[in-house]
């Protein structure tokens, strides 16, 4: 047991001798790697200051160069900017200069300019008494006072100036008709053209055919009752003459007209004639009639193409059907002057739809004419008025006849469309009476003029030709005259269509050799 720690006591103290020995030596070592470092840190340091050095040396160099580069730059630049200045200078020195000459011409011309004046006013006073002693000597040689000479000095212009004046209306004329002419002739044959219409329309008859002579007693009745009770029932009066096979039914409403002609014949047809049964029929023909007019004016609305017509104004387009007018029927002429006005206001770029409105409504007036006292344009007028027409429409229903100045592009189109329906072919008949009427009229109004010799109405009326003395009337005055015959014609008579006035002069110089 002793040995035992005898044995550990000695291994503990082997070791602590070890440990002390290993100790010392490391400690030896570490000092020995200590003095490695610091020299290998010294070596390196001194190789980084080297480095340092020269790459200090090698920024100050390349430093100092672009230093040197961008010297000569600024210095080139004020070389430059030195130049431009001086260049400047001179520039601004000669303009100095020339402004200084300008000026020395403006003076001297000024200074002549004052002469001058001076010299004017000189002459303008030496001129001034001349004209003074001209006019003196001129009153003395004539004899005449200054007042006199303006007199007659205006009267020898008065007369110049009609004769030039002649000659500058058939100077405009000509050149009017020459660029105006062409295109109103293209837009109304196209007008025209495009509207295909029958040449005759529907008139109204006034005259029931009968089929024999025996039925005018049973129409007349005993004692007239039956007459009496069919005139009281339709409002119209009924003609019974010796005429065989017809009954003449008159009035000036057109509708009643319309209902008597068919009751009528209704009551022919189906033979029983008397007052209870004429009064019945009578009733229900007014009420078919009445449901026709309106139906007819719808459809003329319709195929007008005319939208948002007042009740009252449907309703009397419908009448229009009953009402003629040299024996063309008035609702088939509104028609046909609205689609007119239609294609010549698209021609002329103007709203279709307002021409036609307006040409579908330019003779309402003549649904009620018979009713209420003044012509049918302003009665028309009014009607549309009241209606909340548009004021284009209303100018054009009250001045489709010239009655009214036109305000708008829409009323010569409809006075345009309304002759082209009435002056084509088989569009209106006229009585020989009137017809002869108005060619004497047309006549009248040309021989009433100085200087007419003679005056011929010829194509149905369409042209008036007039011959006038040349002795008394030159070219320019016949101008004139055709002027003033047209304007009269306009304004004192009424026709279809247009008048053509023609004024015919000729000198002829005649000697015989013997």
């Amino acid at each position: 047991m002793l040995a035992v720690i005898l044995g550990i006591g000695l291994g503990g103290l082997f070791i602590q001798i070890g440990s002390m020995l290993v100790g010392k030596s490391r400690i030896a070592a570490g000092q020995r790697e200590a003095e490695r470092l610091i020299t290998n840190a010294k070596t390196e340091s001194d190789q980084i200051v080297r480095a340092a050095q020269l790459d200090g040396r090698a920024e100050r160099e390349r430093l100092m160069e672009e230093f040197k580069k961008e010297s000569a730059q600024v210095r080139s630049e004020l070389k430059d900017v030195e130049k431009r200045l001086t260049k400047r200078e001179d520039n601004l020195d000669s303009k100095l200069d020339t402004l200084t000459t300008k000026e020395r011409h403006l003076e001297k011309a000024e200074g002549d300019l004052e002469a001058r004046v001076v010299k004017v006013g000189a002459a303008e006073q030496k001129a001034a008494e001349l004209v003074e002693r001209r006019g003196a000597e001129l009153v003395r040689v004539s004899g005449m006072t200054p007042e006199e000479g303006k007199r007659e000095l205006l009267s020898a212009l008065e007369s110049q100036l009609v004769h030039e004046s002649g000659q500058l209306v058939a100077r405009i004329l000509g050149e009017a008709r020459e660029n105006a002419v062409a295109k109103a002739r293209e837009i109304t044959l196209t007008a025209i053209q495009r509207y295909a219409a029958d040449n005759t329309c529907e008139a109204t008859v006034s005259t029931v055919d009968i089929p024999s002579d025996d039925l005018k007693g049973r129409v007349i009745g005993r004692e007239g009752r039956n007459i009496r009770a069919f005139e009281k029932a339709t409002g119209v009066d009924v003609i019974v003459d010796d005429t065989p096979g017809v009954i003449v039914v008159s009035s000036f409403d057109p509708v009643r007209r319309a209902v008597a002609y068919q009751t009528l014949v209704k009551l022919i047809q189906d033979g029983r004639i008397h007052p209870g049964r004429i009064e019945e029929v009578a009733e229900q023909t007014r009420k078919e009639v009445e449901h026709e007019v309106v139906e007819r004016g719808k459809r003329a609305a319709l195929e007008a193409n005319v939208a948002g017509l007042d009740r009252k104004l449907v309703d009397l387009l419908g009448r229009l059907h009953y009402r003629t007018s040299y024996g063309q029927n008035v609702l088939q002429h509104s028609m046909e002057v609205a689609y007119l006005c239609q294609v010549m206001a698209d021609e002329l770029g103007l709203d279709g739809r307002l021409a036609r409105r307006c040409g579908l409504l330019h003779d309402i007036g003549k649904a009620v004419d018979h009713e209420i006292e003044g012509g049918h344009p302003q009665i028309g007028a009014d009607i549309c008025r009241r209606l909340k027409e548009r004021e284009e429409v209303i100018n054009a229903v009250a001045g489709h006849h010239g009655d009214v100045e036109s305000t708008s592009p829409y009323t010569p189109l409809v006075m345009a469309a309304d002759a082209i329906s009435a002056a084509r072919p088989g569009g209106r008949r006229d009585s020989l009476e009137r017809y002869i009427q108005r060619l004497e009229q047309l006549e009248g109004i040309a021989t009433a003029h100085d200087g007419v010799k003679q005056a011929y109405a010829i194509q149905a009326g369409r042209e008036l030709r007039v011959i006038v003395d040349a002795n008394r009337l030159d070219d320019n005055s016949a101008a004139m005259l055709a002027r003033d015959i047209a304007h009269q014609v306009e304004s004192e008579m009424t026709y279809p269509g247009e008048v053509k006035v023609t004024v015919l002069r000729e000198m002829r110089a005649v000697e015989i050799a013997k």
